[in-house]
């Protein structure tokens, strides 16, 4: 892997781990375009910068972490279906679902919801005052909703923000939960992965992974930012166009190019 290389997909893991969009299918996608040799430190290297874009909503929700621990205990709730569930089936997912032709179908698919809910969406009021006052059963079925991000392509922003929205929370709130909830589920899965995964770094390969934590955290830094801005002023819908221009590419790419290679 190149200095160029670690610089853009940083960047993009950043850009696109918090919104809607499926950061897995943006990183196959890049890591394709340049088509990267050192294929066993990339895949380390994708689970590692999402370490960089996790601390960028800690620090940024520093003060909502440090207000109680009634945010926690929604967090838990949520978490624990996504904990129970991946477990189980983290060896399946990896052997069977990680395939061009589903994350593609899941972009797709995920924009026309993204595209459906907007209006309800831009209309609806929430039934709850506060984050810290979400009743417990509607975090549970939030967490559920989460599990759909299991499936590559998914994107596990983009399934926690309809599961808010689909239990009555507007769209500012439903938006501020999938943030909250991507501290306790990307630690675990990122460190879930890193222990599945081989690791033996050299010097470069340890400045490589320096680097792409410090850019990750600062694009996802500003993604947030800009984020939270286009859904209040515009809603989710065009996320959804976004997607399924991205799913279109990646089958394009697939059967016309070389896609197929990233998934080893």
């Amino acid at each position: 892997m190149e200095w160029i290389h670690a610089i853009i997909l940083a960047i993009v893991e950043g850009l696109t781990e918090f919104l809607p969009v499926s950061s897995t299918g943006h990183m196959i996608l890049a890591s394709s375009f340049m088509d990267i040799s050192d294929e066993e430190f990339l895949k380390t290297f994708e689970i590692g910068i999402q370490l960089g874009a996790i601390l960028a909503i800690v620090l940024l929700y520093a003060r909502r972490f440090l207000q109680g621990l009634a945010i926690y205990y929604r967090l838990l709730a949520a978490f624990i279906p996504t904990a129970v569930i991946g477990l189980l089936a983290y060896d399946f997912i990896k052997a069977y679902l990680f395939n061009p032709v589903v994350v593609a179908t899941s972009l797709i698919i995920g924009g026309i919801i993204l595209i459906a809910i907007d209006k309800r969406v831009v209309a609806q009021e929430s039934r709850v005052s506060s984050l810290e006052k979400l009743p417990f059963p509607q975090a549970i079925y939030i967490g559920l909703i989460q599990c759909l991000a299991m499936i590559p392509g998914t994107s596990r922003a983009g399934a926690t923000i309809v599961g808010g929205v689909f239990n009555h929370l507007d769209k500012k709130q439903a938006t501020e939960f999938s943030f909250l909830l991507a501290v306790p589920t990307m630690i675990a899965a990122t460190g879930y992965d890193l222990l599945q995964t081989p690791v033996d770094f050299s010097t470069r390969q340890l400045q490589l992974m320096g680097l792409g934590l410090v850019l990750a955290f600062f694009s996802a830094w500003g993604a947030v930012k800009v984020f939270l801005k286009i859904v209040q002023q515009y809603g989710f819908r065009h996320f959804g166009y976004y997607r399924i221009v991205i799913g279109l590419a990646f089958l394009g790419f697939y059967y016309f190019g070389d896609i197929g290679a990233a998934f080893g």
